[in-house]
């Protein structure tokens, strides 16, 4: 049976990056009918974030992926934080002891910088020099006492062959690794050497991680034959980078799954961007559920080179899902929004009798997330109390003030006041004084919801309704002429 598992650090939050890693993961399990493990690999103290291992398990809980083995749920393979593995990473060092395939390292840090440092100089690539390598019963006996790390012996001469099921076949010298550590000076394994242990004693069957542990890789597999393990399948996927192809970063905009929630982002659009991020599916489709996907998953399909972040699709493709999911759905998803904005979703001022599901039908065409959403909809739960400044600069010229006033008397005598009968208005009144229905449109948007951009003006219109309508462009009215009398700035 494959069994595969997502282990991250409780460093921080859940990375796209790392959302993107634990989704493959499951959806491959899924499309074999194996199970996926989620294990948290807390053996750095120093760095672990109070909190943030729950926090992950949120993130992936909210995009919709259930683990079927993990610290929460347990499991036949646990524990599954390796903080209470201990006693087993003795075990399996113990081992190594045996067969004199480890041996203790006393230099300090200091002592390796140096080392490092006239390496670099002398332009070769930094690399431990086995200083205590081949150490005495004397010279171990004088160092008693000091801290010291362990090294894993590596094999003289030689390559290490990883089969990597995406990359193909990558061959490593021996020549450029080390003697690199397995346990720290505090006694902690350190994660090269507790993954191996982990891997096999959960007996994961197929480790698909990002593509920067590739160099972990050939460690990983000596420790594994050294240790008499099978070894796992690996796949190494590629990196997702900026949109000019740089490491993505916060400078490029949100980068963690609670960010993309507080921006409004679903988590459905976020899964099925998430998905095509590096994957192509069969049939070339673009918008599909977690199921379908699993369903369609495969490794071969994977693709071999970076994939490219795009801000902008994503919010396309939110927006659709905005479109497509059930009023009731979204007008739900927005009320946190809503409230974030100072808005009671319950209590509209100005039109008592209108619905969330209405405001949402009026907005989400146009609507690229739930917090673009919550801003097009708060006109009809508040007054406006300041308009966009380059609408003013733009729409509340010299005549506009005796349009809205207008507008405002015309709308309260005419008898239907619904988007059909508010079109036809408008162009009569725009005939009659000879002028081009926009110079009439843009004031009435600004007016009624004080920016530039949103629904269609009629329908917004019919939303607000009457009352509140005629309210504010006489409101605009005064406000457009008194920025008209006012100085101009030189």
């Amino acid at each position: 049976m494959v069994r595969v598992r997502y282990a991250p650090s409780p460093t921080g939050t859940l990375h796209i990056g790392g959302a993107r890693t634990a989704l493959f993961n499951y959806l491959y399990a899924r499309h074999e009918a194996g199970t996926f493990v989620l294990r948290i690999e807390d053996t750095d103290q120093a760095r672990e974030v109070a909190g943030s291992a729950e926090a992950m398990m949120e993130g992936l809980r909210s995009l919709g992926m259930k683990w079927d083995e993990g610290p929460d749920v347990g499991g036949a393979y646990g524990p599954y934080r390796q903080s209470q593995r201990l006693a087993r990473y003795r075990e399996a060092l113990d081992a190594l002891r045996a067969r004199d395939l480890v041996y203790p390292c006393f230099c300090t840090p200091e002592e390796l910088q140096v080392v490092r440092k006239a390496q670099q100089q002398a332009g070769k690539p930094p690399r431990y020099p086995g200083t205590c390598r081949h150490l005495s019963a004397q010279d171990m006996r004088a160092r008693q006492g000091r801290p010291f790390v362990l090294r894993f012996r590596l094999p003289e001469g030689g390559a290490t062959m990883v089969e990597d099921l995406i990359r193909g076949p990558v061959r490593f010298e021996h020549a450029v690794l080390d003697d690199f550590v397995v346990r720290k000076s505090d006694g902690m394994p350190v994660y090269n050497f507790a993954v191996v242990v982990d891997d096999h004693d959960m007996a994961i069957t197929h480790v698909i991680r990002g593509e920067e542990h590739l160099s972990n890789t050939p460690k990983q597999i000596l420790l594994f034959e050294a240790l008499g393990f099978p070894l796992p399948a690996f796949a190494h996927v590629p990196m997702i980078l900026a949109p000019d192809r740089s490491k993505l970063s916060k400078r490029h905009g949100a980068t963690s799954v609670a960010e993309y929630r507080e921006l409004g982002i679903l988590p459905e659009a976020l899964v099925n961007y998430l998905t095509l991020l590096g994957w192509s599916p069969p049939d070339q489709e673009e918008f599909f559920t977690l199921d379908h996907a699993a369903k369609a998953f495969t490794l071969e399909r994977i693709q071999h080179t970076a994939a490219v972040y795009d801000q902008k699709k994503l919010e396309w493709m939110n927006a659709r899902y905005l479109r497509e999911l059930p009023v009731a759905d979204v007008a739900v998803r927005v009320r946190p929004f809503l409230t974030a904005l100072g808005i009671d979703p319950d209590r509209p001022q100005e039109r008592p009798e209108a619905t969330l599901e209405e405001a949402v039908e009026l907005v989400r065409e146009r609507s690229r997330t739930l917090a673009d959403m919550a801003e097009q909809m708060a006109f009809l739960y508040r007054p406006v109390t300041s308009y966009d400044p380059a609408g003013v600069k733009k729409h509340f010229g010299p005549d506009a003030a005796e349009h809205l006033q207008m507008l405002a008397e015309r709308l309260q005598r005419v008898p239907d006041f619904s988007p059909d009968a508010l079109n036809a208005l408008y162009q009569s009144i725009a005939d009659e004084l000879g002028i081009g229905r926009a110079i009439l449109i843009h004031p009435t948007r600004l007016a009624l919801t004080g920016r530039t951009v949103g629904p269609g003006l009629f329908e917004l219109m019919a939303a607000l309704g009457r009352t509140a309508s005629v309210a504010r462009l006489r409101r605009a009215a005064a406000d457009a002429q008194m920025l008209a009398a006012a100085p101009s700035t030189p």
